[in-house]
């Protein structure tokens, strides 16, 4: 049930934003509320990469897994998130990035799920409705200070 599509302009190419965010195996460093993930399986076919990974997300003393289905296509610049199992009821997750010119780039990202249980819903609702709000924030933070700043 709930929902997130943001469109945010940032000061980094389409590429280098769609690197950091296909490098999944990255997101504890920096995402909120994510605790771990680790990769299942990575295979490659036709261009595109398709990931099994699980990610721990941790708020206080409630934690939660979930196993998603990541497919990473380059030449498209886009990412596809597909929910496999946990607490979830569905999620379905879009990234796309759109060169705006050498320095710039539009990041959308559209989030829809529902949790699988009222009472979870009830005490992590908020927190993941925040946390997810949040994710196109902490990867320009993160590309930020990876790629520096841009000022201009």
């Amino acid at each position: 049930m709930p929902k997130v599509a943001k469109l945010h302009e940032v000061g980094h190419s389409a590429r280098d934003m769609y690197d950091l965010v296909a490098d999944v195996e990255k997101y504890p460093e920096f995402l909120p509320l994510c605790r771990s993930l680790n990769v299942r399986s990575k295979k490659q076919r036709e261009g595109r990469v398709m990931v099994i990974a699980d990610m721990t997300v941790a708020y206080k003393f409630i934690q939660e897994s979930f196993t998603s289905q990541v497919i990473l296509d380059p030449e498209k610049l886009a990412i596809d998130v597909k929910y496999l199992d946990g607490p979830f009821r569905y999620l379905h997750n879009h990234w796309r990035f759109s060169e705006l010119d050498e320095h710039r780039c539009e990041v959308s990202f559209d989030l829809d799920y529902e949790l699988r249980s009222r009472s979870l819903q009830m005490v992590m609702g908020s927190v993941f409705d925040l946390a997810f709000s949040k994710f196109t924030t902490a990867f320009e933070k993160r590309a930020d200070d990876i790629y520096g700043k841009r000022t201009s």
